[in-house]
């Protein structure tokens, strides 16, 4: 997987991580609500076909790395009414997570 003709860095589990705030027009399969929030690598699930290009009848390869990543929920939602420590996982494509 590359990025302007360089590999993308794999991230390791506990890593902070911060997903894309990006709006591209298509089958997208990332949350609005988590884009620019800074999550924990829980762990990598492995590369599977791009569900984003899948989606247009394309082969969806290379392989894109899926990721676990473990957000708080009251970072996410300012009103979150429950505990303080409270989580929420979402599984989330390498293209769009950055280094936090």
């Amino acid at each position: 997987m590359t990025a302007g003709g360089k590999p993308l860095r794999e991230f390791a589990p506990g890593e902070k991580v911060v997903v894309r705030r990006a709006w591209p027009p298509g089958h997208v399969r990332t949350p609005a609500y988590i884009r620019g929030h800074v999550g924990v690598v829980e762990r990598r699930l492995g590369p599977f076909p791009n569900p984003e290009e899948l989606a247009f009848r394309r082969s969806g390869l290379p392989a894109t790395a899926l990721y676990r990543v473990r957000f708080r929920q009251a970072e996410i939602w300012p009103d979150y009414a429950g505990p303080p420590n409270d989580t929420i996982e979402i599984e989330i494509y390498r293209t769009w997570l950055e280094l936090a």
